[in-house]
């Protein structure tokens, strides 16, 4: 009986010690190599759709405080830090509430300027060249009657050379005729592809500028995919609900 108890006790013990085991190794994997990332909105149509699971890498950039769960108080600055280039798509911790993740596209770089004037970007006083690339469904946002929205789709062009879709419902309201936005050094100008359903750097009560500390890591691929017209765990719906086609794509 004794011996029995004994047995019982080793393999709790041998669950317990293999439970931290893999917590550990856990941890170490999304603090220093990769993380998931499920994509709730449209603010990176049509490069990134609602429904779309990330694959972040976190080594590209270095590594802050917000490389680690719940973001560590102790870890000050960044080591092995490396400057985002202009178009990369990464994540980053939301300055005015770091427990919110951000996912946007790289614009402006330390020191540079940034303006939309009637929906055309600007960088350093120079137009960003686009060229129109069809059109596009912009099936979770509707015009405030339920009736879905056709936007325009163009290619852009960015001064290093990434051309990357961008989609274009207006040229007109706030987020089309912006200021002048002068980039801080040690920060980047974020913003999403759908220009007009995005809320990103030009809004800088909500957003703003964003420190090169607050930044995750960069969106390399997209592993999984599904519309939301079900919750994606019911899995009986996966064979019309997910995008096949976007499996395992690499982000652009």
């Amino acid at each position: 009986m004794a011996q029995q108890a004994q047995t019982t006790g080793s393999v709790v013990k041998e669950w317990i010690v293999t439970l931290i085991y893999v917590v550990v190794i856990a941890v170490v994997i999304r603090s220093f190599l990769f993380e998931p990332f499920f994509i709730p909105s449209g603010s990176l149509t049509p490069t990134l759709l609602p429904g779309d699971f990330v694959l972040v890498t976190k080594y590209n950039y270095g590594y802050s405080r917000w490389s680690f769960p719940f973001g560590e108080p102790d870890f000050k600055g960044r080591i092995f830090g490396s400057l985002p280039k202009q178009g990369q798509i990464a994540v980053f911790a939301l300055p005015s509430d770091p427990s919110i993740d951000y996912i946007k596209r790289v614009i402006g770089e330390p020191g540079s300027t940034v303006q939309v004037t009637d929906g055309q970007l600007i960088l350093n006083g120079k137009q960003v060249p686009r060229t129109p690339a069809g059109t596009y469904v912009e099936t979770p946002i509707d015009d405030g009657q339920g009736v879905p929205i056709t936007v325009k789709l163009y290619h852009e062009t960015l001064p290093d050379g990434v051309t990357h879709l961008i989609a274009k419902a207006t040229d007109q309201g706030f987020a089309n005729n912006t200021q002048v936005y002068h980039v801080p050094p040690d920060h980047l100008f974020m913003m999403g592809d759908n220009r007009d359903f995005s809320e990103d750097s030009r809004f800088l009560d909500a957003v703003g500028y964003i420190p090169l500390d607050n930044f995750v890591g960069r969106a390399r691929i997209i592993w999984f995919s599904i519309r939301l017209d079900h919750p994606w765990w019911e899995f009986w719906y996966w064979p019309v609900d997910v995008r096949w086609d976007r499996l395992f794509t690499v982000i652009k």
